[in-house]
């Protein structure tokens, strides 16, 4: 029989670890320096420094479609137990949600870009602002899965393997 994945290690996963957080770090990365490059070009009067964003939050818009295929893979795969089966829901959907803020913020960036790409207006800043509070939320969702509730994990993984959790 074809099967699509290859069996699953020890963390419950058919390849070495999780690829999700490496790949959500650049998005991560991308998406706060772009928001920075947009104040620190306002505030110092660089509007180079916009161009920089610009490409910035165009490659974290790429990027983070790439996370959430592997995220959605690795969620199916995690056996959430507990409240963890919460925090991974609403992780996966502000995960989707993000997606879609940085889809609008890259278009609207881009007509931004083609009219004056030598100012920025303060509701784009705004928008900026809340990106990146979003952004803190996600992080903080992910760290609890990690951290506090082992998902993936070896020691996680044995305990789900034989019924402990």
């Amino acid at each position: 029989m074809f099967e699509l994945l290859p069996p699953l290690n020890d963390h419950n996963l058919p390849w070495m670890d999780t690829i999700h957080p490496i790949v959500v770090h650049f998005v991560i990365a991308m998406a706060v320096i772009s928001v920075v490059f947009d104040l620190i070009g306002v505030l110092a009067r660089k509007p180079n420094l916009f161009e920089v964003s610009f490409w910035n939050l165009l490659f974290a818009t790429l990027a983070i479609f790439v996370a959430i295929i592997f995220g959605q893979v690795e969620a199916g795969l995690a056996n959430p137990y507990g409240a963890a089966s919460e925090i991974l829901n609403l992780h996966s959907t502000l995960g989707w949600s993000l997606a879609g803020v940085l889809s609008v913020l890259t278009a609207w960036r881009y007509v931004i870009r083609s009219k004056d790409p030598q100012r920025l207006p303060l509701a784009f800043l705004a928008a900026g602002g809340v990106l990146s509070v979003l952004v803190a939320v996600q992080v903080t969702l992910g760290n609890q899965l990690i951290w506090v509730y082992g998902l993936h994990t070896v020691k996680v993984v044995e305990a789900t393997r034989a019924g402990l959790v």
